[in-house]
């Protein structure tokens, strides 16, 4: 079963970056993407970006485009969320997730990174 772990979240303030990596170890069959999501306090959780893990198609969420940028390194497993122009309401616990190509459904996820900006 494909592990997930995130790393790069912490304590930025307004107009700062961050760089959320997800790596992943073990088969990656029958997925085709890799999501990233995020749940604040009190919240849902909610969609924030996805990559297909073949060729360039990449999504994004309304209230992140333009400022977040997700990438994936084939060679180390790994995928990236560049974070750009942070505000407060980006606070939130962090996950990534690879979504099952037969269900759509996304159903293995990462422990979580925080990530929170202060005003």
């Amino acid at each position: 079963q494909v592990q997930l772990v995130e790393s790069g979240g912490g304590l930025v303030q307004a107009g700062g970056s961050l760089r959320l990596s997800c790596a992943a170890s073990g088969p990656i069959f029958n997925r085709d993407r890799v999501g990233w999501f995020r749940q604040a306090p009190g919240k849902e959780r909610e969609f924030v970006a996805a990559i297909r893990l073949s060729g360039t198609l990449t999504y994004y969420a309304d209230s992140v485009k333009g400022r977040f940028t997700i990438s994936r390194d084939n060679a180390k497993n790994t995928v990236y969320l560049q974070m750009n122009s942070l505000k407060p309401g980006d606070t939130a616990v962090y996950y990534c997730a690879v979504r099952d190509i037969v269900t759509m459904r996304y159903d293995s996820w990462g422990q979580g990174t925080q990530v929170t900006v202060s005003s």
